[in-house]
């Protein structure tokens, strides 16, 4: 385990998984300072999914799992607002949270350790061949992502989370799953559902 460290967070309405990438527009001031902040120390900010609250206003109650986001490109967006795209790095647990004079949320995190890449097992050979085309068919940022992708289980468990029409709730349990094996079991029970609809 990491020793604790401090992170501004992002509460969203959406759960961002390591590996996954998101779009945000930014207009509020204390994102403003913070995504500055982050371009001078070249950190990153915690993406939560929100249990309470909105996201403009007061500072919403935010999971205490969440993915370290890190920018990876900025525009200018033609309203004049900020667009970032960021990629989800590494699962974190809040333990605890303030919140700054300016409605900024900041946390002390422990990242959580990600174990070394290990196959998909055969029981879940069928969820790798299905991100598969579900990719090949609709794209996405990891249409061009390398065929041994597809035989990791926690990228694959990751996508798939992303991917199919799960709640953010069920995407929130995905992201906090002990174990990749487990993760793919819960998609796994899940997918006759997924069918009837």
């Amino acid at each position: 385990m990491h020793s604790p460290s401090e992170l501004p967070l992002f509460p969203l309405r959406t759960v961002l998984f390591p590996g996954g990438e998101l779009r945000l527009r930014i207009f509020e001031a204390r994102y403003l300072d913070m995504v500055k902040q982050c371009g001078r120390t070249g950190s990153g900010f915690g993406v939560c999914l929100i249990l309470d609250g909105d996201e403009v206003g007061r500072p919403a109650t935010p999971a205490a799992f969440g993915t370290l986001a890190r920018i990876v490109d900025f525009h200018a967006d033609d309203d004049g607002l900020l667009g970032l795209q960021v990629r989800g790095e590494c699962r974190f647990h809040a333990l605890r949270t303030r919140v700054r004079d300016n409605g900024l949320i900041v946390a002390e995190i422990e990242r959580l350790p990600e174990l070394p890449p290990h196959p998909v097992e055969p029981e879940h050979g069928l969820l790798a061949t299905l991100l598969e085309r579900l990719i090949e068919r609709f794209g996405g940022p990891h249409a061009k992502a390398e065929r041994a992708c597809y035989d990791d289980a926690a990228w694959v468990g990751y996508r798939l989370a992303e991917i199919l029409p799960f709640n953010p709730a069920e995407r929130q349990e995905l992201l906090q799953c002990g174990s990749d094996h487990a993760r793919l079991d819960r998609i796994v029970r899940r997918l006759p559902q997924f069918q009837e609809a």
